[in-house]
């Protein structure tokens, strides 16, 4: 089944991808919460806008009524630093949860000012964690291990990648189920996608055969340009129904929400960009809860 099928298209209209637009509906209350279902925000391209989508993704599936944790797993600690938090203040953050068997997840995750959203806090520190996991018997496990007991707490956890394919990005694929690739439409943005497929594919085949590709996210899109049209084009022919039908368009309200600390949805709650976000957690919520696989990892 097509992720395009899932529900029925609106008579008549196509989105910005040229496919007919699904209506997704609002996702039923949750009588229960937990296990949560993890996914690593990822591409190895910097600038793509990673951090904007796991903080405004996150922020959005906690207003239908998940409970949310991300995981700030940069060492620029940009997600903190976009939800109010000055990383270089943190007593403890992700690093020292991953250096330190004595602590666990709880004494590191803080609460956002976005209810039923926590954070899992991120700085500089964790720039050294590659070279010290090197020599760690199950080094590829070791956020997953990290991450193991706050699964009950949590219907989704979502971790921002830094951009690159080292050590720590395969952690984070090793632990998730799924992977979202958020890709700015720009020429030289779509040319590294080969490379991150290859690698999700290796982990997937390698590490961890559960992981999946959950979808391509198109990003800061201009629909005035014909090469950001050409760009999007491109992608939903080399990757069809594994394009995420919602396009997040560019907009000055994504970087001012960001200086502000605060999540574009709580920013700016009827801007476009809010409403796009919010639009993209009915897709992916409803993309799980259908479990409709989004194709094999290589593009055809």
């Amino acid at each position: 089944m097509a992720a395009s099928q899932i529900l029925e298209a609106r008579p008549g209209q196509r989105g910005p991808t040229g496919r007919p637009r699904p209506v997704f509906p609002e996702p039923a209350p949750l009588l229960v919460h937990g296990p949560a279902r993890i996914a690593a925000v990822c591409n190895q391209k910097g600038g793509v806008g990673k951090t904007t989508t796991t903080i405004n993704l996150g922020a959005a599936m906690a207003e239908l009524g998940r409970r949310v944790l991300l995981v700030d797993f940069d060492p620029q600690g940009a997600l903190s630093v976009g939800l109010g938090i000055q990383p270089h203040e943190l007593d403890a953050t992700v690093y020292n949860l991953l250096m330190d068997r004595r602590l666990t997840a709880h004494d590191v995750i803080i609460r956002t000012r976005v209810e039923g959203m926590d954070l899992l806090p991120s700085n500089i520190d964790l720039s050294g964690a590659e070279v010290q996991l090197v020599h760690e018997v199950g080094r590829e496990f070791v956020l997953g291990r990290a991450l193991q007991p706050v699964l009950p707490d949590y219907d989704v956890i979502l971790i921002d990648c830094q951009p690159s394919l080292g050590l720590l990005t395969v952690n984070a694929l090793a632990c998730a189920d799924g992977v979202i690739v958020p890709l700015e439409c720009e020429y030289f943005a779509l040319r590294g996608v080969a490379l991150l497929m290859e690698t999700i594919d290796k982990v997937s085949s390698r590490i961890s055969p559960k992981l999946a590709i959950d979808g391509l996210l198109a990003t800061m899109y201009d629909s005035r340009t014909l090469h950001t049209r050409e760009v999007l084009a491109g992608v939903v022919e080399g990757f069809g129904d594994r394009v995420f039908h919602t396009v997040i368009s560019r907009t000055v309200r994504f970087p001012d929400a960001t200086v502000a600390g605060e999540p574009i949805t709580r920013f700016d709650p009827a801007c476009s960009g809010a409403n796009a976000y919010r639009e993209l957690a009915k897709e992916v919520l409803e993309r799980w809860r259908q479990r409709v696989p989004a194709g094999p990892v290589r593009a055809g």
